[in-house]
């Protein structure tokens, strides 16, 4: 596997949005493997906080699919087998896919230059090597696609099945260059959507959902998490 640099388990004022991905990145690296337990009382101890928002966490992790709770039980780490995950890609490719299709032909004037504006910026983030920020970001710029479709039903979809797979579309943005190539992908659908052109930022969209799709895998077959 490619080395990538892990982070520090945030402990003091952890907020459960915090403690969500905490939890997702370590299950998604391997650090915390399927089957295994998540005790309530140890994970507040290792967040330093209450039961309270360690409960809320597991409950949005089950939504995603990484945790599994039966009444009464443990909450423990989900098995999600490779040829899942390959389907959920799949779904997400089609569904970004339609919406950037969408975009090029529905966005306003207004919402076409936020977009162009917003991707120009990430540049700076890039030569940072700045992955926190600019997976928040990415997250941001594809929102505005999913928008951008002006239509409520397939956003509601397209955000459905990215809450699910948020863990490892993170996860890319430790692979050393996989920033820059991101700006690079980004960069075609964008200016796909300022031509008005539906069939290429269609298909920009769709390619780029596929690469990451091929990158977040290195992290399901490496670290034994999803096999």
């Amino acid at each position: 596997m490619k080395q990538v640099r892990r982070r520090e388990i945030i402990r003091a004022g952890t907020t459960v949005e915090q403690m969500v991905r905490a939890i997702a990145d370590m299950i998604v690296l391997g650090e915390i493997l399927p089957g295994e337990r998540l005790e309530e009382t140890s994970l507040a101890s290792r967040f330093e906080v209450s039961r309270t928002p360690v409960r809320e966490a597991l409950r949005q992790l089950c939504t995603m699919g990484l945790v599994e709770r039966e009444p009464n039980r443990s909450a423990v780490v989900a098995t999600v087998t490779e040829q899942y995950l390959s389907a959920m890609f799949e779904a997400m490719a089609e569904l970004e896919a339609i919406c950037a299709r969408l975009s090029a032909e529905r966005m306003t004037v207004d919402e076409r230059r936020s977009l162009e504006t917003m991707h120009r910026a990430s540049m700076r983030l890039v030569h940072a090597g700045a992955e926190e920020d600019y997976a928040a970001y990415n997250a941001e710029f594809h929102t505005r696609l999913y928008r951008g479709a002006h239509n409520e039903h397939i956003y509601d979809l397209v955000t459905q099945t990215r809450v699910r797979l948020a863990p490892f579309r993170r996860a890319q943005f430790r692979i050393p260059g996989r920033l820059a190539k991101s700006y690079d992908e980004h960069d075609v659908i964008v200016t796909a959507v300022m031509r008005a052109d539906a069939a290429g930022a269609g298909g920009a969209a769709y390619s780029h959902v596929s690469i990451v799709s091929d990158a977040s895998a290195i992290f399901a077959a490496d670290s034994k998490s999803y096999l």
